[in-house]
């Protein structure tokens, strides 16, 4: 059907008109939600939230003089006390010692109310901006939220006193583990070090000699040594050449002893007495010469005289010899006597003590000679054996090295720690600080009971205009002529007005009785039901909060 529906009313007169006609049912769906929204909002139960400020304190004696072993951040370690906190061992003696959320933990298990405790508790950080850093944490608010004033400022208080006791813990059980750690790291260096010690000093004491800093030591007493080996040569040619004069000197005396008679002899005759006869003289030069060599050596002045006179006399005694008849022997042809021994003259005597020191003198200078190249050999060997020693002692003076460079940089980080860990313990270290207790609030935190009641009325009447134009659009009889004559084309003749009779009175009154009866009773009933819902609900007052902000 093509045809259109002509307006049925304009304007504020349209509305009126409609009012009349819609008012009951505006009125009654305005009353339904409005009375359900009042007596919930008005039966909400009153939430409280305390809040409490620490104050984060830095470490009190400079950092230049004492470093802390502290390391984490202040906001990640924030976070582990958090979690510390509300962990449900926490969580449940709290509930159990200010008795939380008695209706609710009898309809809810206990893991649901430890829950509900968990979103009721907020952790808010102050930072500042530093320059050149990230913003740094200087403050942090803990907060919570109950159904009683008294309550809530005892809970945000303890949950302060919980931060502050568990932030000198955790400072003080990292610095005690640090320190515990170091501790066990230099008793295990400090025993290896210890067997490299032992090791470097044995292996000195094994190849003594053969160090690289008794080098030149070795090669001094090598120096040495090869100087005495060579005094001692000369000593021992100087040895020889005496005995050798000495042989000779005592084979010279023998034979002028054996040569000339004594009168003491049986076979001699008649005593003869003797003369001073060259070859006399030239043994008491001899004699006199040998003395002279124990003081002297051969360039003094009177060895070198008395050596003179020696050989002078030696050449008279030749040229003697050398003029007398040689045929002499031969006409005094005697018979043969045998001589006896030669006699021991204390010239003698004195030649046969010098030969007997000369031979000691050589037999001790050999066994010095034995001695010094077995020195010299043994010194030698040191000194070809010290690279092959240096090597082996470099090695291990590189790990005993190292390892005492670890001890001391460990020794020097363990002093540390323990000023660190003894900062800790007398509490001067960084530490939390109440600033602002909580204290009860008289004035509820939510619900926000005019902004709700402000919104159930908006929402109230939104619902009262769009339920009476929903029932105007729907309504398709007429209610005027005028409608009437709009909607068709065939002229309107007369119009004949309802007739009310007193039966139709009293039925519409009875009707309305009846309607007023039962909108009452539904309001009522609608009220109640929202009181009941509403009543001790802090969990719906939290999404009411949500919602209006």
């Amino acid at each position: 059907m093509a045809e259109e529906t002509a307006p049925r009313g304009s304007g504020l007169q349209g509305l009126l008109t409609i009012w009349r006609r819609r008012q009951w049912l505006a009125i009654l769906v305005f009353a339904v939600p409005m009375s359900a929204g009042a007596s919930l909002i008005a039966s909400l139960p009153n939430i409280y939230r305390s809040t409490a400020t620490v104050l984060v304190d830095r470490q009190q004696v400079p950092e230049s003089f004492v470093q802390s072993t502290v390391t984490s951040t202040l906001e990640t370690r924030l976070q582990t006390i958090s979690q510390e906190i509300l962990s449900r061992g926490r969580l449940e003696g709290l509930i159990n010692r200010f008795a939380l959320y008695a209706d609710f933990r009898r309809r809810a298990p206990l893991e649901d109310v430890i829950g509900r405790m968990r979103g009721d508790i907020k952790l808010e950080l102050k930072s500042v901006e530093v320059k050149g850093q990230s913003q740094a944490t200087v403050a942090f608010a803990i907060s919570y939220q109950g159904g009683d004033a008294n309550t809530v400022s005892l809970v945000t208080n303890t949950l302060a006193s919980f931060y502050i006791e568990e932030n000198l813990k955790v400072r003080e059980r990292l610095a005690s583990g640090t320190a515990d750690f170091l501790k066990v790291q230099l008793a295990e260096t400090k025993k290896r070090l210890d067997d490299l010690e032992h090791r470097v000093g044995d292996f000195k004491r094994r190849h003594l000699g053969e160090l690289p800093q008794q080098m030149e030591t070795n090669l001094a007493s090598l120096e040495r040594l090869h100087t005495q080996l060579r005094t001692n040569a000369d000593n021992q040619t100087r040895a020889a050449e005496r005995r050798q004069a000495l042989s000779s000197q005592l084979a010279e005396a023998e034979t002028l002893l054996s040569a000339t008679p004594l009168a003491s002899s049986p076979l001699a005759g008649p005593a003869i007495a003797l003369t001073d006869t060259p070859e006399l003289r030239l043994m008491r030069l001899k004699q006199e010469l040998t003395t002279l060599r124990t003081q002297y050596n051969d360039r003094y002045p009177d060895v070198v005289s008395k050596k003179a006179d020696i050989a002078a006399l030696e050449r008279d005694i030749a040229e003697a010899r050398a003029q007398a008849p040689k045929d002499a022997t031969a006409k005094d042809e005697k018979p043969v006597i045998v001589q006896p021994p030669t006699p021991l003259t204390p010239y003698v005597l004195r030649l046969k003590e010098s030969l007997s020191e000369a031979e000691a003198d050589i037999k001790v200078f050999k066994s010095e000679e034995r001695r010094l190249r077995e020195s010299i050999a043994s010194y030698q060997t040191r000194v070809e054996n010290v690279p092959r020693r240096e090597q082996e002692l470099r090695e291990l003076s590189r790990d005993y090295d190292s390892t005492g460079a670890l001890y001391q940089s460990l020794l020097k980080r363990h002093e540390e720690a323990q000023l660190a860990e003894s900062l800790e313990q007398r509490q001067k270290g960084e530490q939390f600080r109440v600033l602002d207790p909580a204290i009860p609030d008289p004035a509820p935190d939510a619900p926000k009971r005019a902004k709700l009641l402000l919104f159930a009325l908006v929402g109230s009447i939104g619902l009262a205009v769009g339920a009476a134009m929903l029932a105007e659009n729907i309504d398709t009889s007429f209610h005027s002529v005028d409608e009437l004559r709009a909607f068709s084309g065939v002229p309107v003749l007369v119009s004949i007005p309802r007739i009310v009779t007193e039966a139709d009175r009293r039925r519409r009154r009875h009707r309305m009785r009846l309607a007023g009866s039962a909108a009452f009773v539904g309001l009522v009933l609608i009220a109640g039901s929202a009181y009941l819902i509403a009543r001790g609900n802090e969990h719906l007052v939290s999404v009411l909060g949500r919602a209006g902000s």
